[in-house]
């Protein structure tokens, strides 16, 4: 059960925000101003990956040809834009409150800019779950993993007490360099066939936090 831990950190983006969709109608948005073609959903959560400058590439950026500054720069504006049509997952609130009934403590550990992640979660009025909110310093996505090793060094429990929950590989990898459990969810950024590698618990809903054993 969840309850075998005492820290739970949380991935933020297509993890406790549903924000896919929103993601996918953006960089189709960015595609088509540099005339390049559109995904399907099912494209996207098939290529999306970290650092998110290697997705663009395989939706068909070329960076000799175009600057990931400017593209990345336009798709973020655009985002910030409309990050408040965004909901969370159902039953988001349910799990965060049952784990902090549990007396398990919680953060965030997100590729989000650390200021507009702290705007959004308050925003959705969560701040009163997390310990920690953790993120990036700049717009562009690249990897979790030192801030994750500043986050662990905060933590007063041992590794073998703390599990990260995310929604792709990238979350994976960061839990095994930081040497923590993972759990993952298939209905975020990246589809279940592409979470299988991981070999890790793999949920459907975030609400099977609550019910299953791992």
């Amino acid at each position: 059960m969840i309850q075998n831990y005492k820290h739970v950190i949380w991935d933020w983006n297509g993890t406790l925000l549903n924000d896919t969709a929103l993601s996918v109608d953006l960089i189709n948005g960015v595609l088509k101003s540099n005339n390049l073609n559109p995904l399907t959903l099912e494209e996207y959560r098939l290529i999306f990956d970290f650092p998110v400058k290697d997705y663009y590439e395989k939706a068909g950026f070329d960076f000799s040809k175009y600057s990931f500054e400017v593209v990345g720069k336009q798709w973020m504006d655009e985002y910030e834009r409309r990050k408040r049509e965004i909901t969370l997952f159902d039953g988001v609130r349910e799990v965060l409150s049952y784990i902090k009934s549990s007396g398990i403590d919680q953060s965030i550990l997100s590729a989000y800019s650390y200021h507009t992640l702290v705007e959004i979660v308050d925003y959705h009025r969560l701040g009163q779950y997390f310990t920690h909110i953790t993120g990036l310093d700049h717009i562009y996505a690249t990897s979790k993993l030192e801030i994750g090793k500043e986050l662990i060094a905060k933590l007063n429990c041992s590794k073998d007490e703390i599990v990260l929950i995310g929604d792709t590989i990238h979350d994976y990898d960061v839990a095994n360099d930081l040497e923590i459990k993972s759990i993952l969810i298939a209905n975020g950024h990246q589809n279940r066939e592409r979470l299988l590698v991981c070999n890790v618990p793999i949920l459907n809903d975030i609400r099977e936090i609550i019910s299953r054993t791992f």
